[in-house]
């Protein structure tokens, strides 16, 4: 029986273009290319369900970046576990992974726990740079509108005199907010 090798490509908006991803998969010489647009933090990608299903013993999924299967550690390791379960190799293009060596099982889980790593440090940083911020008086978010900025910025809107840029100008009042006022 023939072991198939199947290509995943992902990427997070319909914005984004799959090209680079298929075209590196194409080349590698994969059977079959499931893809997807939707963001890697969602569980529920009927895609790579679909790929998980049809894969048996002795198959390979290549991907171009271990950042297109999954976006934390957890997540690469549950489906290494499921991989690993059902007899299945990975290849990462990007990261030169290949789970059918035992240095490859090694690569794969140094460099999902170093992505993880970058992640949470990049969180820390931002949470202290609020904390920091918070400290010397600035609280972040839209800033607050109160009824009277409204209502006169409404006003002025209503008037068709006025541009929402002058409005704004006028009144502090953003024209997003004046125009998500107005659609209520």
């Amino acid at each position: 029986m023939k072991n198939f090798v199947f290509g995943y490509a992902r990427v997070s908006t319909d914005a984004q273009n799959l090209d680079r991803q298929l075209d590196a998969l194409e080349r590698y010489g994969v059977d079959k290319i499931y893809n997807e647009k939707m963001t890697g933090t969602k569980r529920n990608r009927p895609e790579l369900e679909k790929l998980l299903e049809r894969m048996t013993e002795g198959d390979t999924v290549v991907i171009e970046s271990l950042s297109r299967l999954g976006r934390s550690t957890k997540d690469l390791i549950d489906l290494m576990d499921i991989f690993q379960e059902k007899g299945i190799h990975l290849v990462s293009l990007k990261e030169s992974i290949d789970t059918s060596t035992s240095t490859g099982t090694l690569l794969f889980t140094l460099m999902s726990a170093i992505a993880q790593f970058e992640r949470d440090v990049i969180a820390d940083r931002t949470k202290e740079g609020l904390k920091a911020a918070r400290a010397r008086g600035h609280c972040g978010g839209r800033p607050k509108v109160n009824d009277e900025q409204m209502k006169q910025a409404v006003k002025l809107y209503r008037t068709k005199a006025y541009t929402a840029k002058e409005i704004e100008k006028l009144t502090e009042v953003k024209k997003s907010t004046l125009y998500r006022y107005l659609k209520r």
